[in-house]
């Protein structure tokens, strides 16, 4: 009987075991959660070199980039990023004080992966963290030149679409900055833009030049994010409402 219950004190305590999850165990888990959101911030079609990615993950909360290698998204097999990250869990039925531990990630960056893969386990390398120059600043649209320089209309007078190409290139504008023109109806529509990154409002201008009136204008920001179309000619020549 006395052996019998000793099995059974024993077995119990076994069980217990396997199903309390050590604070280091937890922590590890807790440090792999803040990679995995990496790796869905991270996450995207668009084509990326290894800067800009790593320059992204290093902006992330909590993420440290120890090693980036590829070359681009869209190359091969992408883009690998090893991240250093923390973690903390506290199990009273187990350890005394709350423990902490540093974990690194490889996190894949391709239009291949999938979403909210699981980052895998790696050894830290060597080294600092790697840091990243910030990106080039986009050149600043010229708002007030081109408001001067396109052609006042007279109304029942025509809008020279040629003229109104000619105004736009005596700005000599920088290499960067996309322009568009297009007439449609008596007016004719332009559109100032710079590349954005794919996530945040893109930086762009609009102008009608119609009888009687030339106007130009920022859209409002949200109809500057990606899929809005908030950017383009066609909002220049009819304007979408404005946000509520």
């Amino acid at each position: 009987m006395r052996r019998l219950l000793l099995l059974t004190s024993l077995l119990l305590f076994t069980v217990g075991c396997a199903v309390v999850q050590s604070s280091e165990d937890g922590a590890t888990d807790a440090a792999r959660e803040v990679a995995e959101k990496a790796g869905e911030r991270l996450y995207g079609q668009r084509q990326r070199t290894a800067e800009e990615v790593g320059r992204s993950a290093s902006g992330i909360d909590g993420v440290e980039v120890l090693q980036v290698t590829g070359t681009s998204t869209h190359d091969g097999d992408g883009i690998d990023v090893i991240v250093r990250t923390s973690g903390s869990a506290y199990n009273k039925w187990v350890d005394a004080d709350e423990v902490t531990v540093q974990r690194c990630f490889a996190v894949r960056v391709s239009p291949k992966s999938q979403w909210r893969a699981e980052p895998r386990d790696v050894d830290c390398p060597d080294g600092p963290p790697l840091t990243f120059s910030p990106p080039p600043e986009p050149p600043r649209l010229p708002y007030e030149e081109l408001r001067a320089k396109l052609p006042r209309v007279p109304e029942g007078g025509r809008v020279d679409e040629a003229e109104v190409r000619r105004r736009l290139a005596a700005l000599d504008l920088h290499p960067a900055i996309r322009t568009e023109v297009k007439a449609d109806g008596g007016r004719v529509g332009v559109l100032l833009s710079v590349k954005g990154n794919g996530f945040d409002a893109q930086n762009c201008l609009l102008a009608r030049v119609a009888p009687g009136a030339t106007e130009v204008w920022t859209p409002p920001r949200i109809q500057r994010m990606p899929g809005e179309g908030g950017c383009t000619v066609g909002n220049a020549l009819d304007p979408m409402p404005p946000p509520h």
